[in-house]
């Protein structure tokens, strides 16, 4: 298996409208959760921006001209943030990666399985169909009800 099948992604890349401290705590759980870096793209618009002949209710988001703040953000495997957030503010975030930090957090959580032991655990994908509704009868044999029809999707 290569790399990719084994280690997963990356970079984790959120383009969103959402901002604001829920938001970029949730970036950063992602981020350390998932051992990745978290590129966080959240569309900073001012009503500036918003052409005259979109309907549009003025102040929005608080009135000071701002619709979305913005808040895009560039956070490490660790859960620190290493640029931004940009707050109120439109541009482009830089951050120097670390390739060293990929390998060592991803064995610090597994959340996976119990700490990666495919000698032990595996995952299985049944591609066949499976029966959406299964009808049970209520008779009993040796202590066990009896799957009687099932109906496919």
């Amino acid at each position: 298996m290569g790399r990719a099948d084994l280690r997963g992604a990356d970079f984790y890349v959120a383009p969103t409208y959402d901002c604001g401290e829920p938001w970029l705590s949730t970036l950063r759980h992602i981020a350390k959760e998932g051992r990745v870096y978290v590129i966080g793209c959240c569309g900073a618009m001012r009503e500036a921006d918003i052409p005259k002949r979109v309907p549009y209710t003025a102040g929005h988001k608080g009135g000071d001209g701002w619709v979305n703040p913005g808040d895009s953000v560039i956070v490490d495997p660790d859960g620190q943030i290493l640029a931004g957030p940009m707050h109120r503010n439109q541009g482009i975030l830089y951050a120097e990666v670390d390739p060293r930090q990929f390998l060592a957090p991803r064995w610090q959580l597994d959340v996976a399985g119990h700490y990666a032991r495919p000698d032990v655990f595996s995952l299985s994908v049944n591609r066949g169909r499976h029966p959406v509704l299964s009808l049970v009868e209520h008779t009993e044999r040796e202590g066990a009800n009896v799957e009687s029809a099932s109906l496919l999707h």
